[in-house]
């Protein structure tokens, strides 16, 4: 089991932000080679990007669901199950995945022309997530292996994984977008291939490191690699829940976004420079999120309650820490950041002045999250539904509010960051505080 030392939870949550601020670099790199080639495929990109990462988090959530599990069981010392689970999870992740492949291939273009005003992006969008929903085939291997991974704590794979990945990506999207390295110029279509293909590296690299891993060994993890109905319920238990909380966070997130595309394409061409720039502040909070899943619940496991609030000390000090550390620059040189992503003149301005509004609301997020992830690790992922349904239901009222009937400028628009995650925040401390969570069995 994990102990409490600064040094071990860093251990952990180093190569998760390392990963994470990787693919932040990847989206970064995505956003300036986009930007240059023209804002149709920019705007179009950012869209279907938000479409795709939407459907994408059916497969998170069974494999944030598989991380607590197996976590618990290592806390339990019952490591002779993570077999099980691990199976259980390929499998469910497989049928997922091909429903997913199937649905956006059938169903989501006419759903995308239905919903977008501008016919050129809605097109673009289109050509984008019908290419990239096939790294769905990729990606259902590589989340199951990182969740075997995160439930013990080893880290490391996934950073190397992460940065196969982003290096085939940033290579690949220089030569499909623009036509280099003896490459066809594809456009926003040469971005959605490197996207899949660079999927399909990191999941060959991370599947090789599987099967060399000394662990996998000691846990029998192939030899005991089957479908097992008890597994199998515990998994939808406490899966489904993570689900479809991120599916309501996310596809809350996209009509946000398509009422500020239906508003005009200056605010959505600043609001798809924030967009990225987000991302790359989610880092540590990411990082520290999946580090305090996995605390928890082995911590749970072994019965060691009196050590939770030692747990959120340390994890929101380093949260805290690492976020400025990384997203500083928010605050003192904005025009600078967002002149990365998006070099335009006419966009410089605005950008970066909601830049600096918005980083407030990062902060909130951080320490929030922290109690937030403390109650899924416990196993109560159906109270983590809940209270993100509530904090997203408050969201969307706010967002109408604000950009259909108050028709507020997009600085103001953002607000509904601030909303949000307070909501969240304060909601999370309150089950904590007033209902017994520790002791769910699962």
């Amino acid at each position: 089991m994990l102990d409490l030392r600064y040094r071990t939870i860093l251990s952990v949550a180093i190569p998760l932000m390392a990963s994470s601020f990787i693919q932040s670099i990847v989206m970064i790199t995505d956003s300036s080679f986009l930007s240059r080639y023209g804002i149709v495929a920019y705007d179009a990109a950012g869209n279907g990007g938000m479409i795709f990462v939407t459907l994408f988090v059916a497969l998170m959530g069974m494999s944030d669901g598989s991380q607590i599990l197996m976590a618990r069981r290592i806390g339990e010392k019952k490591e002779h199950l993570l077999a099980q689970i691990f199976g259980t999870t390929l499998l469910i992740n497989l049928i997922i995945a091909a429903v997913l492949l199937i649905g956006i291939q059938l169903f989501l273009p006419d759903l995308i022309r239905s919903f977008t005003h501008n016919h050129a992006i809605a097109e673009s969008e289109i050509v984008f997530v019908r290419i990239r929903s096939f790294g769905l085939l990729f990606s259902m291997i590589t989340l199951s292996i990182n969740s075997y991974f995160l439930a013990m704590g080893k880290t490391y794979m996934i950073l190397v994984s992460a940065a196969i990945i982003a290096v085939t990506n940033i290579l690949l999207d220089y030569g499909l977008i623009f036509g280099n390295l003896g490459m066809p110029s594809m456009g926003i279509a040469g971005a959605a291939y490197a996207s899949m293909l660079a999927d399909g590296a990191g999941m060959v690299f991370i599947s090789l490191a599987l099967i060399a891993s000394n662990d996998r060994k000691r846990h029998k993890l192939f030899k005991g690699l089957r479908y097992n109905t008890d597994s199998l319920k515990s998994l939808l238990k406490i899966g489904s829940p993570i689900t479809l909380q991120l599916l309501v966070a996310l596809i809350t997130w996209t009509v946000f976004f398509i009422w500020i595309e239906q508003k005009g394409e200056y605010e959505l061409t600043v609001s798809q420079t924030i967009r990225t720039l987000y991302f790359l502040a989610f880092v540590p909070i990411w990082g520290f999120s999946s580090t305090t899943k996995t605390y928890i619940s082995q911590y749970l496991g072994n019965k060691s309650y009196d050590d939770i609030k030692t747990i959120h000390k340390r994890i929101q000090i380093l949260t805290v820490v690492f976020l400025f550390g990384l997203f500083h620059g928010a605050i003192f040189y904005p025009e600078f950041l967002v002149g990365l992503i998006n070099p335009k003149e006419e966009y410089i301005q605005g950008s970066a002045e909601l830049l600096q509004y918005i980083s407030g609301s990062i902060l909130i997020y951080g320490i929030a999250s922290v109690y937030f992830q403390t109650i899924s690790g416990s196993g109560n992922t159906r109270v983590t539904f809940y209270i993100e349904t509530i904090s997203v239901a408050i969201y969307i009222v706010s967002a109408y509010l604000f950009i259909k009937v108050f028709q507020w400028d997009i600085y103001s628009v953002w607000t509904v960051e601030y909303v949000y995650f307070i909501i969240m925040g304060l909601l999370s401390v309150g089950y904590l505080r007033l209902f017994d969570w520790k002791t769910k069995s699962i």
